[in-house]
């Protein structure tokens, strides 16, 4: 048997100016997390275990998950464009919280947000289509359209995405009892 590692240690670190958000960061060997001073401490066990969990995903997705990510996009490309999308880079990117991917033709870059991994791979796939059918036409007119017609999982991709973001804007319910 062999045994867990050490769990890295993590310092909270409460701010009366913080009123809702929560974050965290690698300081060194220790996660350091950020909540506001009126939460209690069932929220804080459960705002450190979720703050975690999303760095580690993070730091998965900055070693491991790029280069799968742009072997897609060449198959996608290859599969519904003839191959004529070829982008520089494909990456995922944690700093896209209002948008699913963008790309920058004249780079031939595209990135896609951190919020989609975990959805259907149907609609990784449509983003990714998305943003390479910028390499090729740019804006949103009928020809980008008609690119995208290809997919057959278009609207169905595009009503799982909206209605993500519909979720996202619904009010929150308080949570559990504060001990």
């Amino acid at each position: 048997m062999t045994a867990e590692p050490e769990p890295a240690a993590v310092e909270v670190r409460r701010s009366a100016r913080r009123r809702k958000s929560v974050s965290a960061y690698r300081e060194g060997d220790r996660t350091i997390v950020l909540i506001p001073a009126r939460m209690s401490e069932a929220e804080e066990r459960r705002w450190v275990g979720v703050m975690l969990d999303k760095l580690a995903a993070q730091e998965n997705r900055r070693t491991l998950g790029d280069t799968g990510l742009a072997e897609r996009a060449t198959r996608l490309s290859e599969q519904y464009f003839g191959g004529r999308a070829r982008p520089a880079s494909v990456r995922w990117v944690t700093n896209q919280n209002t948008r699913w991917g963008s790309c920058t033709p004249a780079e031939g870059s595209i990135r896609l947000s951190h919020r989609l991994q975990g959805m259907p791979e149907y609609v990784v796939d449509y983003v990714l289509l998305h943003e390479l059918a910028h390499l090729l036409v740019p804006g949103h007119g009928p020809d980008f359209w008609r690119l995208l017609e290809a997919y057959p999982r278009t609207e169905r991709a595009r009503g799982y995405l909206e209605g993500v973001a519909a979720a996202d804007r619904l009010p929150r319910l308080p949570s559990a009892r504060e001990e």
